[in-house]
């Protein structure tokens, strides 16, 4: 079964199957705007995700999930956090033990605070015990789409699973390492979000490079500890689901958690910056879920409070700064 299912027709999803489509004999993409999917089958091209990029021949765009399904080996689930599990749910009856299932969702679940492969394994386990790996790494959809280098990393305590997806995705633009502890990726690449809104206000406010060189450092710092109290290993936020995605995603300008913080800082509220776009920023809605899992294991995350106070206590941008500067001082 030589064939790819790619589960969310965002800018991310649409990236994977431009890049991934020449790997396998045919890609199915799912996509859950049925107006899209009639556009995306018509023109090949995503114009509101991904605009000016066009899907290959052998990618196959459906709103409905089981013919993207149907043959698959490995399936890619690249939809929002939030609705992960729904969308799981709704693909149950049409998976199998033999898939591999990837997770390229960078997020936590509210409520239950669970990563997504958890999730995938909660949703799924009641049929059978699924191989789950998570792809994470520092990667712009748009750069992907386009050729240009990327390198990511495959993380699954199933090390076969996690070789598998390294040698079937990689080739000449996107370079896949293998990890075995997926719970410091999904961490790096989940709260990494929520301090690049951060970095946006750093911007936004005009702090400068020293500012934003410091919060992206005990940012960093923030992310180790929380992977740490989960189990995950320092080095892994030290390579490229850690401070490479991080870097990225606080100094690129393609980020959209990093526009969020910069609208935040000119004045914008969060309901005017969230209608402006199509795309969800994860940060918004991870912030509150990284809060409470810090608070469940005893982790001090001072930015992660300050993001969530100003996003969810409409505390405003220059006081979460000050409260940062102004904590006791202390030894790094």
């Amino acid at each position: 079964m030589n064939r790819l299912a790619i589960i969310g027709g965002g800018s991310w999803g649409t990236a994977l199957a431009i890049i991934l489509a020449p790997r396998f004999e045919s890609v199915g993409l799912w996509v859950y705007e049925r107006d899209l999917a009639a556009h995306l089958q018509r023109t090949r091209e995503n114009p509101i995700y991904l605009p000016d990029f066009f899907l290959p021949p052998n990618v196959q765009v459906s709103a409905e999930v089981e013919p993207v399904l149907q043959s698959a080996a490995i399936v890619i689930s690249v939809v929002p956090s939030h609705v992960v599990r729904p969308v799981f749910q709704t693909l149950l009856p049409h998976v199998h033990p033999d898939m591999l299932f990837v997770s390229a969702t960078k997020g936590l679940e509210n409520g239950t605070l669970d990563r997504m492969t958890d999730v995938i394994r909660e949703v799924v386990s009641p049929r059978f015990v699924p191989r789950v790996v998570v792809l994470s790494g520092p990667t712009f959809a748009r750069e992907v789409a386009a050729g240009k280098p990327a390198a990511v990393v495959a993380a699954s305590t199933d090390e076969e699973a996690s070789r598998t997806v390294r040698e079937r995705f990689s080739g000449p633009s996107l370079r896949v390492y293998s990890n075995s502890d997926s719970a410091g990726v999904e961490i790096g690449g989940a709260v990494k979000n929520v301090i690049a809104i951060g970095a946006g206000v750093c911007d936004g406010l005009q702090l400068g490079h020293n500012a934003l060189a410091a919060l992206i450092t005990r940012g960093l710092a923030e992310i180790t500890r929380l992977a740490i109290a989960l189990g995950g290993k320092p080095s892994t936020l030290s390579g490229l689901a850690g401070l490479g995605d991080l870097v990225l995603t606080c100094t690129g300008e393609l980020s959209r958690n990093r526009h969020v913080g910069m609208e935040l800082a000119k004045g914008k509220t969060l309901s005017e910056i969230l209608q402006s776009q199509p795309m969800v920023p994860e940060g918004v809605k991870t912030c509150r879920a990284a809060v409470e899992l810090a608070a469940r294991y005893s982790v001090e995350m001072p930015i992660a409070q300050q993001m969530h106070a100003m996003l969810n206590l409409g505390r405003p941008p220059a006081e979460a700064v000050r409260e940062l500067m102004e904590r006791s001082l202390k030894m790094e």
